[in-house]
């Protein structure tokens, strides 16, 4: 068994397309049948159900999917090793966020300690990042809401309040605070389903008897603003992410604790490099001193 037939197995299990994993491999389609071919001779069993140009994983595969994954996975785990010790200045610091306010600061503070490292940062729905999280692909994972996992070390890091932003001329602008109920006739602007804020907004207003009426919905936390000052809609938006336009006000929620708690996550079993401990010794400060200030 070579490790090149487990590593283009992986690329058709997760695709379970032999064009599109071929692609993604900048091997040609053949190349790729047979070296899958050579593999299931090799095991004495087929791995997959053939579907038209579709494959899909049988009972062998599936479970050699988990093997072959773990193999992988510590081989790679030995190369980031040997790469941190040879090379402890350099490298590639792998990110994911669900929440990206903080970052900007987070990472310039973690700069100026390691001037050399790289980052790769991905913004993800709870969903991908689970699946990042579980294969080991990633360094370190800021979330809301915290993921829980048997190979998975989760942090609480802060419990950020949810606030409501509305344009400086809204009928509720002079307030300070106002009752969720108040906003049920509202248009919404907000993040799309899947990302933890949005989900916990949604099921704290369907307790109190309505669903928020969505006239916008992205992926980019950071448009949510713009939307609002320019009166598209209001949004719930966390204090971390509160932005100082002066034609928002930022409005408490009364008579609910409405929060949401930042996690740092990462796999229990993947290699941590002095870099990324560091990382993770400012990502602890950087909130523990936001903690402080709202004390």
């Amino acid at each position: 068994m070579e490790l090149l037939q487990l590593q283009y197995f992986l690329a058709v299990a997760r695709l379970e397309h032999v064009t599109v994993a071929a692609r993604n491999l900048h091997v040609t389609q053949s190349s790729l049948s047979k070296t899958i071919q050579r593999l299931e001779e090799d095991l004495g069993v087929p791995l997959f159900d053939r579907i038209g140009r579709k494959l899909r994983l049988n009972e062998f595969g599936s479970r050699f999917l988990r093997r072959a994954e773990r193999a992988l996975f510590e081989l790679e785990q030995g190369k980031q090793e040997l790469s941190d010790l040879s090379s402890p200045e350099h490298g590639t610091l792998e990110l994911a966020v669900t929440t990206a306010s903080t970052l900007p600061n987070i990472l310039r503070v973690f700069r100026k300690k390691r001037p050399y490292i790289h980052f790769h940062v991905q913004m993800l729905t709870l969903q991908e990042m689970v699946t990042l999280l579980d294969r080991g692909e990633v360094d370190f994972c800021l979330s809301s809401p915290p993921i829980a996992g048997d190979d998975i070390e989760c942090e609480i890091v802060f419990i950020d309040p949810i606030l409501v932003a509305v344009p400086k001329g809204h009928r509720l602008a002079e307030r300070s605070s106002v009752s969720l109920a108040e906003l049920k006739d509202e248009w919404f602007v907000g993040v799309k389903s899947g990302y933890g804020t949005r989900d916990l907004i949604d099921s704290v207003c369907k307790s109190v008897g309505f669903v928020p009426n969505y006239v916008y919905e992205g992926d980019e936390p950071a448009r949510l603003s713009a939307l609002v000052e320019a009166e598209i809609g209001i949004a719930f938006i966390p204090s971390t992410a509160r932005n100082s336009r002066e034609q928002i006000k930022y409005l408490q929620v009364e008579n609910h604790e409405l929060v949401r708690e930042i996690a740092l996550l990462w796999h229990r079993s993947r290699y941590i490099s002095r870099a990324a401990l560091e990382f993770r010794e400012v990502v602890v400060e950087y909130f523990g001193a936001m903690s402080e200030q709202t004390i």
